[in-house]
């Protein structure tokens, strides 16, 4: 295994265990993993459902056919979406989960309807992504080129032959992005935590409401 994902690996761990602090997990909670993977590159790919110790009581949210998926996951819902609002009711599920997925779904106004609809459609959240200013940028391993304007960065990624990661691939945030796009919308009760690696922030675990509604 390359270090890269020794450490993709390590935090994903870390952030597991935080998702076990924060909520106590029964057999009665519904839980919503927005942003499947279909298709897997590495162990630490569709973490939730690896993990999740009642996957009878999981479903998994994509924009792809969940082919391959389900047949790894048999126990799990699997539903294919338009990428937008999200094909459930309100409040029809107790904890949301996605991982390291809003800065892929889009640009600003994709990325807030995505809270939107996670508010919306779950009781709790728990939402992971990475931060715009760790010097390197983990998906393409580029260090700090990412800082620069995204048409500038994919012009280099165009330049260097990883095209794949540009144009709506990611928009990355920083912590000032994410209290913003909460703001808007309307989120005001939730907590900010911040995975270090090196001094540095890696990436943000978002968790809103902070306490359970029932609390």
């Amino acid at each position: 295994m390359s270090l890269a994902y020794k450490v993709s690996a390590w935090n994903r761990s870390r952030k597991w265990n935080l998702f076990l602090k924060q909520f106590s997990l029964s057999k009665e909670l519904r839980v919503l993993d927005v942003g499947f993977s279909e298709s897997e590159y590495s162990v630490t790919d569709n973490y939730i459902e690896k993990h999740y110790p009642y996957p009878e009581n999981l479903t998994a949210l994509g924009v792809d056919a969940p082919t391959r998926f389900t047949k790894r996951y048999p126990l799990v819902t699997a539903v294919q979406y338009d990428g937008k609002r999200f094909p459930f009711g309100d409040k029809e599920f107790d904890i949301g989960w996605s991982n390291a997925v809003i800065e892929h779904v889009g640009e600003h106004d994709d990325q807030l309807l995505f809270l939107k609809e996670i508010k919306r459609v779950c009781k709790r959240a728990f939402i992971t992504t990475p931060n715009r200013y760790f010097p390197v940028e983990t998906h393409t391993r580029t260090p700090f080129l990412h800082y620069l304007p995204k048409n500038l960065f994919d012009m280099y990624l165009c330049r260097v032959g990883q095209e794949w990661a540009t144009k709506d691939y990611m928009h990355l945030l920083s912590r000032g992005d994410i209290k913003k796009l909460l703001s808007l919308a309307g989120i005001t009760d939730y907590s900010i935590h911040e995975n270090k690696m090196l001094g540095f922030t890696l990436d943000f675990v978002l968790t809103f409401p902070r306490r359970s509604p029932s609390a």
